[in-house]
């Protein structure tokens, strides 16, 4: 097992550990009469479905990758074991624009290819840095005159020497990789808020009226078009696509995924990970936030509803489920699933039978004593025998993936939203205040 690619706090962990050992429910006073009914009824607290400490994880040997050309690295969303260095430090860190405003978000994670990284800032402006030393290459604002500036990104992609971008002001735009040039821009019925997904000379791109398009990475015209289940509220933000063996599968804020031909778009099967429990508005939300990933025959997906399914590619049967909700990609590596949840848990969960081997729970406040300042956690990315994760509250996070035990912490430069990526030995953050950090 490698160590954490992090300085590890000592200070962090001790004070965790202090935390852990306080009454939670402040000094002890007189306690008055009556019956006393949880506040926190209704939340679900993972179990593991294994003795701890017994479960025996044994993952495939980290390898190389040159490139993270999509949001969730591949078109399929699998990027199992990485390969990085054994202690990791800084490198290098780039200003990318502007960055998160009460307004307007950074919705997407870098990408990187062709040994460059680009990034689009919360104002639609894309830009490409030197992988190796974070110089600014140039810097292209996707926003057409006469639109304004308040509409929330969507993301990139990578293919062929393109990089492809949606956006909230409804158009999926084409940039060559090298200078930046525009080379062709396609209107759409509605805005995006979720990155495309390049492969085999098509786009596909999501609208928030959780409609499909799949266009032709050569020119952007419209090859075709699916309509999924019309959801009147969702959460910010969206997933791209996972594509595989000829099949796009497509996640809607409704809780509806759907497998489709890339050649036609015919539809193969659908399934819902809506949930029949009601507790409040938000809790009921199934949008599915997460990417679906496509590995070895099956997909993988959760719902923020609390829904997690194992699905047979091809058929579209359900190999198992578990109540399991979460915003967050799954991580798939060997035989293992690595999520985090709605609850703040990460939790390591067979991919065979969706037996839950270890949990452990993450930090849930900014200010852990008064139970202010939530952190929203984001992630994981294994790389080297450890998964690392962000948070809204300006840390970065290493965990073993064989116990769960915390290994260290990080600062970053602010809050990150989005999830890290790495390529060739690196690992890239892309902070709230748009500034990318490398690590290698």
């Amino acid at each position: 097992m490698r160590h954490s690619p992090f300085a590890f706090s000592a200070l962090a962990l001790l004070s965790l550990a202090a935390l852990a050992g306080c009454d939670w429910f402040g000094d002890k006073k007189e306690r008055l009469e009556g019956e006393r009914i949880s506040v926190l009824l209704h939340q679900r607290v993972l179990k593991a479905d294994v003795e701890e400490g017994k479960a025996e994880i044994l993952l495939p040997e980290p390898t190389p990758n040159s490139d993270w050309p999509q949001a969730g690295g591949y078109a399929n969303n699998a990027m199992h074991h990485i390969l990085v260095g054994e202690n990791l430090s800084r490198a290098w860190t780039s200003n990318a624009g502007k960055g998160k405003t009460d307004y307007q978000r950074i919705s997407a994670p870098p990408i990187v290819a062709d040994g460059r990284v680009y990034a689009m800032d919360s104002n639609s402006r894309v830009s490409a840095f030197d992988a190796k030393t974070g110089r600014q290459l140039w810097r292209t604002d996707l926003t057409e005159k006469g639109e304004d500036e308040g509409h929330v990104p969507g993301g990139l992609a990578f293919a062929q020497g393109r990089v492809f971008a949606t956006t909230g002001f409804a158009q999926a735009v084409a940039l060559d990789a090298a200078t930046g040039k525009e080379i062709w821009r396609q209107p759409l019925p509605a805005p995006m808020r979720a990155p495309p997904t390049a492969r085999g000379g098509t786009v596909y791109v999501v609208t928030v009226d959780n409609h499909v398009f799949a266009l032709d990475a050569e020119d952007g015209k419209q090859l075709w078009t699916y309509a999924g289940i019309t959801e009147s509220a969702a959460i910010l933000g969206g997933a791209a696509p996972a594509v595989d063996g000829g099949v796009v599968v497509v996640p809607f804020s409704s809780g509806e995924v759907v497998a489709l031909r890339t050649d036609t778009g015919r539809l193969l099967w659908s399934d819902s990970l809506a949930t029949a429990r009601r507790t409040d508005q938000v809790s009921t939300l199934s949008h599915v936030r997460g990417r679906p990933v496509i590995d070895r025959g099956r997909v993988f997906a959760l719902s923020h509803g609390g829904v997690m399914v194992s699905i047979d590619l091809r058929t579209g049967r359900r190999i198992w489920e578990r109540q399991i909700g979460g915003l967050e990609t799954p991580w798939v590596a060997g035989d293992y699933l690595f999520v985090v949840t709605s609850d703040s848990e990460i939790a390591c969960i067979s991919r065979v039978d969706g037996r839950i081997l270890w949990v452990q729970p993450l930090p849930r406040w900014g200010n852990e004593a008064k139970k202010k300042n939530p952190i929203t956690w984001t992630g994981p990315v294994l790389a080297s025998d450890r998964l690392i994760l962000a948070g809204s509250h300006g840390q970065a996070l290493t965990i073993s993936p064989y116990t769960g035990e915390i290994l260290g912490f990080e600062p970053m430069p602010d809050g990150v939203s989005v999830p890290p990526v790495v390529a060739d030995g690196s690992v890239y953050f892309l902070a709230n205040d748009a500034d990318i950090v490398a690590y290698r």
